[in-house]
């Protein structure tokens, strides 16, 4: 690790709790939208379960939840999206001791933060849990018109630095998106285990596996 000079992170399951931050939102939902329901944990499994750990495109899963859940008056799929992008982004809850390990490793590295996603609704996470300042760069992929695991996203990364990959560390959950896509792009990897399995045609290895990010104190 002597040669790491940046420490770049991943967002949603990495920064995020984003498996709260989803739970939240389905909490909101059902108490706007179901209270002619009495018993709603099947709907809010349904819901999660159709979401696929936030890898299914919101327009799509909002058609399927709106054909296959028990509405009491079926609302205009627009509603629905304005809907998850309000009370999504106000439900953001941080991973265990985030902020204290970004700070913990700010001023001996620089911190940034690549995530996929829509602009709006990332930088509105990324404001409600009011740690934009703890970063000194963040792209979102929408902003940048590529996303991972392309590795383009990550070399815009190392360009605003002015740093070589090898001098660059990035953590993240996602095997493919995260894990391969940056070390396509040459850096160092460190896979945050979370949500997703280790696909077997995930071709490269990371420097390390992590469960919590108060590990990093000891590996940084």
């Amino acid at each position: 690790m002597d040669r790491i000079k940046a420490v770049i992170f991943d967002l949603d399951n990495t920064i995020l709790n984003r498996t709260r931050t989803f739970e939240g939102f389905t909490r909101s939902l059902i108490n706007t939208y179901f209270g002619h329901m009495e018993s709603t944990e099947h709907i809010k499994q349904r819901i999660i379960e159709l979401d696929e750990d936030g890898y299914k495109e919101k327009p799509r899963l909002f058609d399927e939840l709106l054909e296959e859940l028990p509405w009491a008056e079926h609302p205009p799929h627009e509603e629905l999206m304005a809907f998850y992008g309000r009370e999504y982004v106000r439900n953001s809850v941080l991973m265990d001791e985030a902020r204290e390990v970004v700070q913990h490793l700010k001023g001996r590295y620089l911190i940034g933060l690549i995530t996929n996603g829509q602009t709006q609704i990332q930088y509105g996470k990324i404001d409600q849990l009011g740690i934009r300042e703890d970063y000194d760069h963040i792209i979102v992929s929408e902003e940048a018109g590529v996303k991972k695991p392309d590795p383009h996203i990550f070399r815009l990364a190392l360009d605003h630095f002015g740093i070589e990959p090898e001098q660059c560390l990035y953590i993240g959950d996602h095997p493919l998106n995260d894990i391969q896509g940056a070390a396509k792009a040459g850096m160092n990897t460190i896979w945050m285990k979370v949500n997703q399995p280790w696909p077997e045609e995930v071709e490269t290895t990371p420097l390390h596996t992590i469960h919590q990010l108060r590990e990093l104190k000891t590996l940084l």
